[in-house]
């Protein structure tokens, strides 16, 4: 009997092991539909735009490889140094902004009934409107001429500003308009992360006599701190992509006051129809993107860690 166990114990371990390796391949046949999408729309996109940014062309083909002479070209290009300028400064508007309120507000509706799930779909409810819904209403509210500031100006005894017409409160009248519009997603979020916080936690502040604002700052904000970085780096990918509201607001105007890069890579692709100077300049938009996103992961990281 002692020497047949070897001979029994050969086909369970060959059969064992075929199980798996049958296991390991259904389990990557699952992933073959997402890396196939993957690599045809980012992989193989991502890679051609980084050659067509080494050549001159437009619509109809590639007349020469030109090297880096496109990203030397745009680094003295005065009309996209101020793109870059307006994009940054929209960001710093709008992220810091949109993060806050709407932390703010999933700590006031992070409670049952009826009136906080009221209230909650109200908040969201601009999120799922179109770019041209919301800017077509924001522009009835900055009209200098009958708009619902300059109402209320008027009403006030004060001169109505042309907030789209100038200069200085063009781009603070664009971070607005996306403040409203885009305030629903970290609301939403920072709601799902308040949720599962264990209430027991809360149960023993209370017992301590714990403050409001010691049970913030030493409960939910370390208890949400992974959800907060979340929302920061996605509303840093999502407002660097400006292009909509300004395109319909202001059309990059007054005096390129609001030109975003995309709005810059737009023009200068499709209506000037250089599509290697426009894809060199969409190239260092990603690169201001990921280093944009990955400064703040790390700064996070490392405050969290600390």
């Amino acid at each position: 009997m002692a020497t047949a166990l070897p001979s029994q114990a050969a086909p369970v371990a060959t059969h064992a092991s075929r199980a798996r390796r049958r296991t390991d391949w259904s389990g990557a046949l699952f992933v073959l539909p997402y890396l196939v999408f993957f690599v045809a729309m980012i992989v193989v996109p991502l890679g051609m735009g980084m050659w067509l940014s080494t050549t001159k062309g437009d619509l109809f083909g590639v007349e020469a490889q030109v090297g880096l002479d496109n990203f030397v070209r745009l680094f003295g290009d005065p009309i996209f140094l101020e793109t870059v300028t307006n994009t940054f400064y929209f960001v710093l508007l709008t992220v810091p902004a949109l993060t806050l309120i709407g932390l703010g507000l999933a700590l006031v509706l992070n409670t049952p009934g009826r009136w906080a799930t009221v209230l909650r779909t109200i908040f969201f409810a601009s999120t799922v409107l179109s770019v041209t819904v919301v800017t077509l209403v924001w522009r009835l509210v900055f009209l200098p001429d009958g708009g619902l500031l300059a109402v209320v100006a008027e009403a006030l005894d004060r001169t109505p500003i042309a907030f789209l017409n100038d200069p200085d409160f063009a781009m603070p009248a664009i971070a607005v308009t996306t403040i409203w519009w885009c305030i629903g997603l970290p609301m939403v979020l920072f709601l799902a992360a308040l949720q599962q916080v264990p209430r027991e936690l809360y149960e023993a502040a209370a017992l301590d006599n714990a403050s409001r604002w010691t049970r913030l700052t030493r409960i939910t904000l370390p208890a949400i701190s992974r959800t907060f970085v979340l929302v920061v780096i996605i509303e840093i990918i999502l407002q660097f992509q400006l292009f909509g509201q300004p395109q319909l607001m202001t059309l990059g105007g007054p005096n390129n006051a609001t030109r975003p890069i995309v709005l810059f890579i737009y023009e200068t692709g499709w209506r000037q129809w250089e599509l290697g100077y426009a894809a060199a300049a969409a190239q260092v938009l990603f690169a201001m993107i990921l280093v944009a996103a990955m400064a703040q992961y790390f700064v996070t990281s490392r405050k969290g860690r600390s």
